[in-house]
């Protein structure tokens, strides 16, 4: 038996699926990370890297059980893209993971895009340039930790980047990733090293470029007794989270998006160039000379998370999220005219507002914890809606992955507020990790390319199709102008006072 490790490293679990050369998941086993909100605002975001690779270490030795560990040809990660993760010249941290809803380096990215101009940067990375990415977060660490910066030798940029290192002393990441950095050329897929000059973090290295399927390094000796691995297993670049999703979700052709519901989300197209518009970001994807057009949002799977704890505080967390989904079928649609600004976390699309929390608008004498909690979803359907209007692009077909899946409200809602069929994969949580595992089967010669993979998804997966209701649809598009006139009311009031 051959099998393939993935792994999975999220902002909420780190996840591993044992996956079989013929497309079986063999054991699956997660472990939860601690996410630390720092700061007066809560909105410094750090995790512990070696958290990470505990996390990974205990999911490893489970495989085990199943699988002997000279039978697995190869390992891949997927992972959570834009941190700042930096290392010394020992490729140990020198300070926590500063993770992509960070939103602290506002200044540092607006003195960057003075000295190399805004334009320049957005037109070569084809993204807008913001206090979110990797490159503004350095000269935050530079400017603000000085002696952290001093000690500084590596940065890497998602989170599986310190998991391949950990296994084969090599410093790399993959385009999906370094497109988010603020910082690589997309079409050429090479650093702006003059920029680092230009700024003055010339002293850093960043991580070499690789696509998906290309080999990052083989486990070492070392990593070998500390996860249990065959010593000189290969392990590939794999994949930023938002690549091996967009690959799972089966979209390839023009007028085909995806939404991931995720702990952060998104809706994506892909294309053969770069979408140079507002609202929408760009990565390379993991079939090589290929785009993702996709529009990001910090607030998803999060909202969910937190509706859950805010209504069912009392409930062990297990159990939260079946009492929600009971809970979501006593509303009906439209929540009673009550809305949600679902910004828990600040907002990068539809709105670029670090500071700018959540709230309940229209909340009447007559509205039920219910229609509260669907306003929570209907809240990040709301946002979706407005992203795909920034794509501008008339959807032909629409599919779902992530997380949020699972909840079959949320689907109707999703459903109802686009006003098309959505195509729900069963077993849609295994996707990702088999689209990353693809990447090996690609590199091992057992696929011609990426092509066949989506090929065989479309044709062999049992999707789930969720038609929309007219009546649903037509009350969302009534409330959608309404919806959309919340964020700049509340961005001219004053914020919170800390106690």
């Amino acid at each position: 038996m051959k099998a393939i490790a993935t792994f999975d490293v999220g902002t909420t679990n780190v996840k591993g699926v044992l996956i079989s050369f013929d497309g079986k998941v063999l054991h699956t086993q997660s472990r939860k990370v601690d996410t630390f909100y720092l700061g007066e605002k809560k909105n410094l975001i750090e995790q512990q890297p070696e958290q990470w690779y505990q996390a990974f270490c205990e999911i490893s030795k489970s495989f085990f059980d199943v699988c002997a560990p000279e039978e697995i040809a190869g390992l891949v990660l997927s992972g959570q893209m834009q941190d700042l993760i930096l290392l010394n010249h020992q490729g140990k941290p020198v300070m926590d993971a500063v993770l992509y809803s960070d939103g602290r380096a506002g200044k540092e990215a607006e003195e960057i895009s003075r000295i190399i101009g805004k334009q320049r940067i957005e037109e070569s990375t084809a993204n807008a340039f913001d206090g979110s990415r990797p490159f503004a977060k350095l000269l935050w660490v530079k400017q603000n930790r000085p002696l952290v910066y001093q000690q500084t030798a590596h940065v890497l940029i998602s989170s599986k980047d310190y998991i391949i290192t950990r296994l084969t002393d090599q410093y790399v990441s993959d385009v999906i990733s370094c497109s988010t950095a603020g910082l690589m050329d997309i079409r050429t897929k090479q650093w702006h090293a003059e920029w680092l000059v230009e700024i003055g973090l010339q002293e850093v290295q960043w991580p070499r470029i690789l696509h998906a399927h290309q080999q990052a390094g083989q486990v070492t000796p070392a990593a070998a007794r500390e996860t249990g691995y065959v010593s000189g297993m290969p392990v590939y670049a794999g994949a930023g989270d938002a690549g091996s999703a967009t690959l799972s979700s089966g979209i390839s052709r023009d007028g085909e998006f995806n939404i991931n519901l995720g702990t952060s989300g998104w809706i994506a197209c892909t294309s053969q160039h770069p979408l140079l518009q507002e609202g929408v970001s760009n990565l390379a994807a993991m079939p090589e000379d290929t785009y993702i057009n996709v529009v990001p949002f910090f607030n998803a799977g999060n909202v969910y998370q937190w509706a859950a704890g805010f209504f069912f505080p009392d409930i062990p967390q297990e159990h939260r999220y079946d009492c929600l989904e009971k809970l979501l079928g006593e509303s009906k649609p439209g929540s009673g005219g009550a809305l949600f600004l679902p910004y828990l976390l600040g907002e990068r699309f539809p709105v670029m507002d670090a500071e700018i929390a959540g709230g309940f608008v229209d909340v009447r004498p007559a509205t039920t914890r219910a229609d509260m909690a669907r306003a929570c979803l209907g809240g990040v359907a709301y946002s979706i809606r407005q992203g795909l209007d920034s794509i501008g692009k008339a959807p032909t077909r629409m599919t779902l992955v992530g997380g949020g899946a699972k909840s079959q409200t949320w689907c109707q809602i999703l459903a109802d507020m686009l006003n098309m069929p959505i195509v729900v994969f069963r077993d849609a949580e295994y996707l990702p990790s088999m689209a990353i595992a693809s990447s090996v089967l690609l590199a091992q010669g057992f696929i011609p390319d990426y092509e066949s993979f989506i090929h065989g998804i479309t044709t062999g997966q049992d999707g789930k199709v969720i038609e929309p209701d007219s009546a649903a649809a037509a009350m969302y598009h009534r409330y959608y102008p309404r919806f959309r006139s919340i964020y700049p009311a509340l961005a001219g009031l004053s914020p919170a006072i800390d106690e």
